[in-house]
């Protein structure tokens, strides 16, 4: 397990510092951000937003916070469920104020301070703006920052959290965005069968079809999800017929260049057994029919990536009967169970 050298100075300067008993005042505690061995390094940049105890819990707080919306009941917490890795288990897309309906899958929270861009069409730069899309958007929930930063600043315990977790700090957008990055930061998702297997723990072995899919995976999907975050995290064309209803142009919406059009994020495949349904708009609901959708259910919009490219001039990535069911197996392996009821991001 790796140690941000950020994290481990800032924990050294607080140990060194005086304590609350000197200044009458509670001293956050730094918390460590431990980054796998199997993990790259973070993107986040930690030195302008250290995470601490009381940051985390505060972040922790706003995002299962209904007051964050116009409404007053829709926490971010609403799309993002805990046990399925942070989406919103059953939709096909997220749903939010006033009986609205996005056009989008809501997707899973975790691993996000190793990622450089947020959201399927890449449109938040950093983790620090990512929840101002959600919260402004009038189909999620609909309200305008300064009436939310208007209604915590009412609240007594907001008062006081802020002022600890930021140094004296006030109750502002910036503050508010950082400790939500703070809670977020935290949402490591690293221990599953797989992880296990890879850093040589506990003794997990993989049984012969879950090493069969994971060959297979190698060869086939790896190219795209690619290191342990299941993910390049560039922007693809995977040949998805396109909804008429939704005509979700993806990245193109974001810069407007015609290479980017239908290109949408590649997601991680961490947690997908539970992630589940799938793709940008939620069309599939498991894992049997994302497999078939690539063997033989790609269309020619254009745009498709050119590693799809089958030799007879047909798009997609040929898979036999056994290796869809090896490669389930082995996707399954990448479930964290300790990830999904972790106390430490449950609202209770």
């Amino acid at each position: 397990m790796k140690i941000s050298i950020y994290s481990l100075l800032t924990l050294l300067l607080c140990l060194s510092c005086s304590n609350s008993e000197d200044t009458g005042k509670y001293i956050p505690v730094p918390l460590i951000v431990e980054v796998p061995d199997n993990f790259p390094d973070l993107e986040y940049d930690l030195e302008n937003n250290p995470v601490t105890d009381a940051g985390f819990e505060l972040g922790k707080k706003l995002f299962y916070d209904g007051r964050l919306s116009s409404n007053n009941s829709i926490p971010c917490a609403f799309c993002h469920e805990q046990a399925f890795a942070f989406t919103h288990h059953g939709h096909n897309l997220s749903h939010g104020v006033n009986g609205g309906i996005g056009f989008r899958n809501a997707q899973p929270i975790q691993n996000l301070a190793f990622q450089n861009s947020f959201m399927w069409d890449g449109a938040a730069s950093h983790l620090d703006l990512q929840p101002i899309i959600p919260i402004t958007s009038e189909l999620e929930m609909g309200e305008i920052l300064s009436n939310v930063i208007n209604k915590l600043k009412q609240d007594p315990y907001y008062q006081e959290q802020f002022d600890i977790a930021f140094n004296g700090g006030e109750v502002n957008t910036e503050n508010m965005l950082k400790a939500l990055s703070q809670f977020m930061i935290m949402m490591i998702s690293s221990n599953s069968k797989y992880d296990k297997y890879i850093r040589n723990e506990d003794n997990i072995t993989l049984s012969n079809i879950e090493l069969d899919g994971l060959n297979t995976f190698q060869n086939k999907c790896a190219s795209c999800h690619a290191t342990d975050l299941f993910s390049d995290q560039s922007f693809r064309n995977t040949g998805l017929p396109i909804d008429p209803q939704l005509n979700d142009k993806g990245r193109y919406n974001v810069l407007e260049n015609p290479n980017d059009l239908y290109k949408f994020k590649v997601p991680s495949l961490r947690n997908v057994e539970v992630s589940y349904p799938y793709m940008h708009d939620g069309r599939f609901n498991t894992l049997q029919v994302v497999l078939d959708f690539y063997d033989s259910g790609m269309v020619d919009n254009g745009n498709v990536d050119s590693s799809l490219l089958r030799e007879d001039g047909t798009f997609g990535i040929t898979l036999s009967d056994y290796e869809k069911e090896s490669l389930i197996a082995f996707l399954k392996t990448l479930t964290d169970n300790q990830f999904l009821e972790d106390e430490r991001f449950s609202e209770y």
